[in-house]
């Protein structure tokens, strides 16, 4: 194990169930592991912000989405009808605003959520902005859920967003890298016909295929790629877009991808063929299809199609689009919480729901310490391994330090383990919420400690000496922490 101290420093509030309490909570999160039925808040929005001025409003877009998925959403409805409040009680309503409005719902707006085909829960806040009397550089989205019966799910706040007062016409410099758009980062794209408000139409995937919404909006990975490749290798690379780049988008959510395409800046409905420089938020800019003849993405009312452009006799460096092939890049940001009440009596709220963001082991010899870094920690979290609670210790509300169980809890059959034991973490509230997480730890024996031995299924008379042996092998393990994707 890297380090060779046992211990963190810093000051700590320790907290631990006793041993009734946690023997029930054991057996509640053994048949979560084994039947999770977790329920995840998403919420997608816009990175920037367009401010607004005077009387004008200049809604957000694309609008902030929340969209509920998870099971247990339809495991909630049946304990509420099994207690005769009826469907209605169970329905899901909330309301979004700036993070500064305070706490009257009229400041805010109402968002009632609708089922879609694949079972999520989906609503969109299309009315929201920033006024000029509002003097930040940045702000958050809060969003409250409740149950229809006026009991409170939770609060949850979106990323930081930026606000700009327009689009930037300069030419970027990488220096200002808030405005700069980088391989990987996640966008969107929205086309507004004769820049009507009630024309916007954005880009997004139903059913396997591209389409033009005038209700939903996909986030879509986008990738630098290589130019000399081929479509089939299309090696990704590093480092920020810029005008003339062949690119690939992909959408986060199905992982649907559209052909190598060349992104082009647009300027008075014509594409710039000669332009070089880096891509800046809110920018109209076109795609062109990688090795065609002047074809370019385009919408006609809800569906994507490829439309030709014409060449510029007396400007080779230009080519004429129509309307629908000039598209708005935004970046996009999304948070997800993920949460379980099914096997807990929870009558408060599930917010603030912890959100892990990376994990740093510490220590040696029998004790190893991991910290748990992120956001919205309180001292009333205690982690999991699996089913194995591990001493916790609340040191911020951006870190939590637990010491990592030995192997042995895990049950018997560690005694002849000679192979990697991976368990899922989760963080866990005195009241038995549970709250998953996208992290895995796994322990892993050193090779040396693998010889061509075989434990034999009679045990010899030294057994006691031979479990010692094996013991001491485990706390010599390597530990690896990985992050499911």
């Amino acid at each position: 194990i890297a380090g060779s101290g046992a211990t963190v420093p810093g000051k700590f509030c320790s907290c631990r169930s006793t041993p009734y309490q946690g023997s029930l909570l054991q057996d509640s999160v053994r048949r979560y592991l084994q039947l999770p039925a977790d329920q995840t808040v998403l919420i997608l929005h816009a990175k920037v912000a367009q401010k607004s001025y005077g009387n004008e409003k200049r809604f957000f877009c694309p609008p902030p989405c929340v969209y509920l998925s998870g099971p247990g959403w339809k495991l909630k409805q049946e304990q509420v009808k099994a207690r005769d409040l009826g469907e209605a009680g169970f329905r899901v309503c909330g309301y979004m605003g700036l993070d500064s409005m305070g706490s009257s719902l009229m400041e805010t707006q109402k968002l009632s959520f609708e089922e879609q085909p694949d079972a999520k829960g989906f609503s969109c806040a299309k009315a929201l902005y920033i006024s000029d009397t509002d003097k930040r550089k940045h702000f958050r989205l809060v969003l409250k859920l409740f149950f229809s019966n006026g009991q409170e799910i939770g609060t949850f706040h979106s990323k930081l967003i930026k606000v700009i007062s327009k689009p930037s016409q300069k030419k970027q410099s990488l220096k200002n890298t808030d405005l700069c758009i980088s391989s990987g980062s996640k966008v969107s794209l929205f086309n507004r016909l004769r820049s009507q408000t009630v024309s916007t139409r954005y880009l997004s995937v139903e059913g396997g295929a591209f389409i033009a919404s005038a209700r939903q909006w996909a986030a879509f990975t986008l990738h630098l790629a290589d130019e000399r490749c081929t479509r089939s290798e299309f090696p990704l690379r590093e480092g920020y877009i810029r005008y003339g780049s062949v690119v690939q988008l992909v959408c986060t959510a199905t992982g649907v991808t559209l052909p190598p395409l060349i992104i082009r800046k647009v300027m008075k409905q014509y594409a710039m063929l000669d332009v070089d420089e880096p891509i800046s938020q809110l920018h109209k800019c076109a795609f062109q299809f990688q090795g065609s003849d002047r074809m370019y993405l385009c919408l006609s009312t809800d569906k994507v199609i490829q439309f030709q452009a014409s060449p510029c006799p007396k400007e080779a460096n230009r080519e004429l689009l129509n309307d629908g092939s000039c598209w708005t890049i935004i970046s996009t940001e999304t948070v997800e919480y993920t949460f379980s009440e099914s096997l807990a009596c929870v009558r408060e709220p599930v917010s603030p729901v912890p959100l892990i963001a990376a994990l740093q082991l510490t220590g040696g010899g029998d004790v190893a310490m991991l910290e748990v870094q992120g956001e919205y920690f309180h001292a009333h979290l205690k982690v999991w391994f699996g089913d194995v609670e591990a001493e916790t210790m609340y040191r911020s509300p951006k870190s939590l330090v637990c010491v990592v169980p030995d192997v042995s809890a895990f049950g018997s059959d560690w005694r002849w383990l000679r192979y990697p034991i991976t368990v899922p973490l989760l963080l866990i509230r005195d009241d038995g919420l549970i709250y998953s997480s996208s992290f895995t730890f796994t322990y892993t024996p050193e090779q040396s400690c693998i010889p061509g031995q075989q434990v034999l299924s009679d045990v010899p008379q030294d057994s006691d000496r031979l479990l010692d042996s094996i013991h001491q092998e485990f706390t010599r393990t390597n530990f690896h922490l990985f992050m499911q994707t």
